[in-house]
């Protein structure tokens, strides 16, 4: 089985430890991942902002890159859910439509991949914390995940999972919506770590870093006693593999 790394900018650039994380934890379930060298950004924030003529040769490039393997693995639902939902609103060459098809059907946030194709029902994983997550909305909207992160979390030893209110509630980042609306943005932010803190959680998880990255930046801020999380990153904690 060839499992491809997908890597997305803000984890590249910003945030290294989850794709780290990630990796070491696909490595401990006997999975061997190659990292692709020639990948580059797949193009969200440009098509989020209206330049989606203008991110069609990334499009393609990504395409030709990944579609030969058997499984693309990401740390992100947000990036995940562009190329396999919004790939298609673009007008690729028609000679790659067979290659598209094939690989928006075997690209897969981390979470959903342990779930659905490796079956994982149980780990051996220890974690003595109360911790509370965050649903991202690509991840929850475009994909539909919610479950498979969950059913993750509870298979940890001594981990206590609470609900935060309005866990599917935006937390406000949105990409450039951050910043042009940026006093909403903050309010949303706002609200969101309010219900954090609420459930008395030591931890806020997340599987999407630009999600974590917002709700961070609030709590320290805001000096507010609760750390933020990937999920990946706690899942190698809880694992000892470190």
């Amino acid at each position: 089985m060839q499992v491809a790394l997908f890597i997305p900018c803000l984890n590249e650039h910003i945030y290294p430890s989850a794709a780290i994380s990630m990796v070491k934890v696909l490595n401990y379930f006997k999975v061997n991942t190659i990292y692709v060298d020639d990948q580059t950004c797949c193009g969200q924030p440009a098509f989020n902002s209206g330049y989606q003529s203008e991110i069609i040769p990334l499009a393609e490039r990504f395409i030709k890159l990944f579609a030969d393997y058997d499984y693309v693995i990401a740390p992100s639902g947000s990036c995940v859910a562009m190329v396999k939902n919004h790939y298609k609103e673009i007008p690729i060459d028609n000679s790659l439509n067979e290659k598209y098809n094939s690989l928006r059907n075997k690209i897969y946030e981390f979470t959903e991949f342990l779930i659905k194709v490796l079956n994982i029902t149980s780990i051996d994983a220890q974690f003595k914390h109360k911790v509370t997550f965050h649903d991202s909305c690509h991840a929850l909207r475009e994909l539909k995940i919610s479950s498979e992160p969950r059913k993750i979390l509870n298979m940890i030893k001594d981990l206590e999972l609470v609900e935060m209110l309005d866990s599917d509630v935006c937390c406000g980042f949105g990409g450039t919506f951050s910043y042009k609306y940026e006093d909403v943005s903050v309010a949303m932010v706002e609200r969101k770590c309010s219900n954090i803190l609420n459930t008395k959680a030591e931890y806020c998880v997340g599987l999407d870093s630009s999600c974590l990255m917002n709700i961070d930046g609030y709590v320290k801020k805001n000096k507010l006693n609760v750390k933020v999380i990937h999920i990946a990153d706690l899942l190698c904690q809880s694992l000892g593999i470190l």
